[in-house]
């Protein structure tokens, strides 16, 4: 519009040039209502592929499972003199490692194939907004890493004797880890996804810095093998952190004093989760491409 527009304020409120609160609110409650409805829509979309690929479905709900029984096979003794035995200590990081494979591998992966497809392209020209595709990716990795955490936890409790949460608020931890880890992971997955120059070459890519932090975490080696500095090391990504939220849910509380830290330092724990959510959000808002290399 051009010209002078007159506005008129009410004590305490401000009201746009031309118009009023009453129809500024409705107008952003509707601009969120088809937000919301576009994202649910993008997600029914996301999950419905997902599921039809029976094959995928069935090998990333197995793999945590068969690396547990791999591991717990092999390391059979408890841990330190305690009654928890390894297997149980393995169900908690493999618990980890599962959110980071839905999360940040599904992401890093299936959003380079998008792109190089022309996917992204395709629906970056569509009357969705751009928020809503974001928004599916978020509800189908929460989806897919609840699903894989609910069944490698009944694995654990029914085969290797993994005790559910006893408290409330152990539950309650269990549920804040679960999704602040798979948030992080997602969002450092999305910004990940334009690193590798073709989609062929995005899992190798992506696969190589989970490999090493799965390792230097304690998913694939017990933590209490691992020495200070490189669990140290571990410690400046989500992984480490997630794991140690899962055993502070998942284990006995006097197991507090086999932890390297003495605690289950739980206010870390959150205060990591959060700094890589931001890292991850502001690194993927400055180099996500809807396009590939050398297109318009």
């Amino acid at each position: 519009m051009s010209g002078t527009t007159s506005v008129h304020e009410a004590p305490g409120t401000a009201v746009a040039a031309g118009g009023s609160p009453r129809l500024e609110a409705a107008s952003s409650n509707g601009a969120a209502s088809r937000l919301a409805r576009a994202s649910f829509s993008r997600a029914g979309v996301e999950l419905l592929q997902f599921f039809r690929s029976r094959d995928a479905v069935g090998f990333t709900l197995a793999l945590p499972v068969v690396m547990l029984i791999l591991l717990a096979s092999i390391f059979t003794h408890r841990v330190n003199g305690t009654p928890v035995a390894y297997s149980q200590i393995y169900t908690t990081g493999l618990l980890a490692g599962g959110v980071a494979s839905t999360c940040f591998l599904n992401l890093a992966v299936v959003v380079a194939g998008e792109r190089e497809n022309g996917t992204l392209k395709r629906l970056a020209g569509t009357p969705m907004p751009r928020t809503a595709y974001f928004m599916g990716k978020a509800l189908m990795v929460l989806t897919t890493c609840a699903l894989e955490t609910a069944v490698l936890l009944l694995f654990g409790h029914f085969v290797y004797n993994v005790q559910f949460p006893a408290t409330a608020w152990r539950w309650f931890t269990f549920v804040w880890v679960t999704v602040l880890g798979a948030i992080s992971l997602a969002l450092v997955g999305l910004a990940f996804s334009s690193l590798p120059r073709s989609a062929r070459s995005a899992a190798p890519v992506a696969n190589l810095p989970l490999l090493v932090l799965e390792f230097l975490s304690g998913v694939f080696v017990p933590f209490t093998s691992l020495s200070k500095t490189i669990y140290g090391i571990a410690g400046i990504f989500p992984l480490r952190w997630i794991a140690q939220g899962y055993r502070s849910a998942l284990l006995p509380q006097y197991f507090v004093h086999i932890e390297p830290t003495g605690g289950w330092d739980h206010a870390q724990t959150a205060l990591v989760l959060g700094a890589w959510c931001a890292v991850g959000l502001a690194v993927a808002a400055r180099t996500f491409r809807w396009t590939g290399r050398g297109e318009r």
